[in-house]
């Protein structure tokens, strides 16, 4: 564990991250929402579907929530400070993109191409009409990799690039599948890493209270 008061930003983490809010950026003034949905949810093949179909479940509660205790069962994080730190964490930026869904409540790109015969999608995925903005996979992803990337000693940091490429796929995922538009997966991953950042920043800085 780092010392109390003390936090230090994962490199292999937050470069990437940086790379990709900038990148992204430029995706969404460059290009239109159907061209990129397009380009993602048409070059598929079977191995894809099934990868994609399991990859976007690392988004989950369910998937995030048993990770989380299972770390508890590391001595060093066997304590309150990480369990309200994990709690907070996570669930922070899930009612924050919860709140914005409810708000905005755009609709998905089955709702918007219901009719085109080029649409990629499969049965057994999701099917989801509303309340696309902002994507909560991508949110929960971001969030939860962010999370493991700040609790990294600095021997394992290396691992943050690792964990940043994951939460990566989900939002990768979650336009293969036919759930989300780009702009949904952008914001929902910038929420998860900036409101998990802010809240770790918080909770180390008083650690020792």
């Amino acid at each position: 564990m780092r010392r109390a008061g003390k936090i230090s930003y994962n490199p292999f983490f937050f470069f990437p991250f940086l790379l990709w809010v900038i990148a992204g950026g430029i995706i969404l003034v460059a290009f239109t929402r159907r061209d990129i949905f397009h380009v993602v949810n048409t070059n598929y093949n079977g191995v894809l579907d099934n990868l994609m179909y399991y990859i976007t479940w690392l988004g989950e509660g369910a998937v995030i929530i048993t990770v989380l205790a299972l770390v508890m069962l590391i001595p060093a994080y066997r304590s309150w400070w990480y369990f309200f730190t994990a709690l907070l964490c996570n669930l922070i930026p899930f009612f924050l993109q919860q709140i914005l869904k409810s708000y905005f409540n755009f609709p998905r790109p089955h709702l918007l191409f219901y009719d085109k015969l080029w649409m990629h999608y499969l049965p057994d995925w999701p099917y989801l009409l509303e309340r696309s903005f902002p994507s909560g996979h991508s949110e929960g992803a971001f969030s939860f990799f962010c999370f493991l990337s700040l609790l990294l000693p600095p021997r394992y940091n290396k691992l943050g690039i690792l964990f940043f490429l994951l939460a990566l796929t989900v939002c990768y995922s979650r336009l293969y599948l036919a759930a989300h538009f780009f702009e949904d997966v952008y914001a929902g991953s910038i929420i998860g890493a900036v409101t998990t950042t802010l809240i770790f920043s918080f909770m180390t800085r008083y650690k020792k209270q």
